[in-house]
């Protein structure tokens, strides 16, 4: 495949100037299936242009050259593109074996794209189709190629749903669910027999009663306030140690390539002399979002969604502050802590009390304010990628961060979460 044509339209377009979103895609599991990378970029939203080769395939290319399999790591990844990207050389660029290429329902079923369709398809491609309100003609000359379906749920009555599902069904198409927001609506879609669901409904928090900690995660809040406080470190020690799952899974994290150590840590004090506390405290948080019961299953959507923006707060602080002592550390700690609302099921003003934190981080968590309250406001944005764009850029031009940057620190934080869930289930 020749590579000019994109290589040409990275500089007619600009396309330096976007940035990444990725949405995760579960099955009915609850497992992470695949994600749906989103582009933007300035000023105007999705990177879609109707002269020459669309700056979609251009961002793509350069997303490619950047690592764009470190942003789906073992998922699928879902791109969205026209016809004029379908009819190019882009996918050189491209995991094949992990990409699904998802098209609107607008785009016209021509002859030479339905051949091009069936050439990727042969190459390993699998297509989605989206948008999708009716059995159109053209709907019917697409769906010999398409794999998925998606529906948005904000855009399509329940009557419609009930009316195309069966069929979709019975021609073997796998259906998503796009846009859910809530459990309540997650359970209306998989009644509906849908397949996978897009959104994140799983990262609301909703206050549940009565609702308790399993002893693990009460192991690990213990733990975390002996951390925190003046407690010697033998002390600290023996918490770990009176709890045998705790300890293996804490030593297991911390043996992960992505703690960066060049020997192994074989024991608990040894883990607390390497890393210090403020590193321990770090692999703790992470604790909390691992259920030891669910180890060997699918990784937790919450735990990959919370350890991704932990490491993309750290970097931005680090990018941001280079020499203030422990201010990544902390904007780490504001971004695992950010889901833990969710994670538990309480407000996040009770949180910060049981978890002992500065104002500072208190003020991030609940108002999102000062400093570390920005980068947290800017990660949310970026992951939701609805109607939130406009407000990516402003706040960049404001940190003085180039958008390129804040993708490869966007790639980083994805490729450091995939590695540290490995070990983490």
């Amino acid at each position: 495949m020749n590579d000019t044509a994109p290589q040409a339209a990275l500089k007619d377009f600009g396309v330096r100037d976007f940035y990444l979103g990725r949405q995760p895609i579960l099955d009915r599991n609850q497992a992470l299936f695949g994600y749906e990378l989103l582009f933007r970029n300035a000023p105007a939203g999705a990177a879609d242009f109707d002269n020459g080769l669309s700056a979609t395939a251009a961002v793509i290319a350069h997303a490619g050259q950047l690592g764009l399999d470190k942003a789906i790591g073992d998922a699928q990844g879902f791109l969205n593109v026209d016809a004029a990207v379908i009819m190019s050389d882009i996918f050189v660029f491209l995991p094949r074996e992990k990409m699904v290429l998802e098209v609107h329902q607008s785009v016209e079923a021509t002859a030479p794209l339905l051949a091009r369709m069936a050439e990727l398809a042969g190459h390993g491609f699998r297509f989605a189709l989206n948008g999708v309100s009716d059995i159109t003609p053209n709907v019917e000359r697409l769906l010999p190629m398409i794999d998925f379906v998606k529906f948005d749920m904000r855009g399509i009555p329940a009557s419609k749903l009930l009316a195309m599902a069966p069929v979709l069904k019975r021609d073997n198409k796998k259906l998503i669910a796009e846009r859910v927001e809530s459990s309540v609506q997650h359970d209306e879609c998989r009644t509906l027999g849908f397949d996978y669901f897009q959104g994140f409904y799983f990262a609301q928090p909703a206050v549940i009663r009565g609702r308790k900690l399993t002893p693990s995660q009460l192991a690990v809040m213990e733990l975390m306030k002996l951390v925190t406080s003046d407690a010697e470190n033998i002390e600290i020690e023996r918490a770990v140690k009176r709890d045998v799952t705790l300890a293996l899974n804490l030593l297991r994290l911390v043996n992960t390539p992505a703690v960066g150590m060049r020997q192994r840590i074989d024991s608990v004090s040894q883990a607390l002399i390497v890393l210090g506390r403020r590193q321990l405290q770090r692999w703790l948080q992470i604790l909390l979002y691992a259920d030891p019961a669910q180890r060997g299953h699918s990784a937790s959507p919450l735990l990959m969604l919370a350890t991704t923006r932990g490491r993309l707060l750290e970097l931005l602080a680090k990018r941001l502050r280079p020499s203030q002592r422990n201010v990544a550390d902390i904007a780490f700690t504001v971004g695992i802590m950010s889901l833990m609302d969710a994670l538990f099921g309480i407000p996040m003003s009770e949180i910060v009390v049981q978890i002992p934190v500065s104002d500072e981080v208190s003020g991030a968590l609940t108002h999102r304010t000062g400093f570390f309250g920005e980068l947290l406001r800017l990660a949310e944005s970026i992951e939701q990628m609805d109607g939130s764009e406009d407000m990516v850029m402003p706040a960049l031009k404001q940190l003085a961060i180039s958008s390129d940057e804040l993708v490869q620190f966007e790639v980083a934080a994805f490729s450091w979460s995939d590695s540290v869930v490995r070990y983490a289930l």
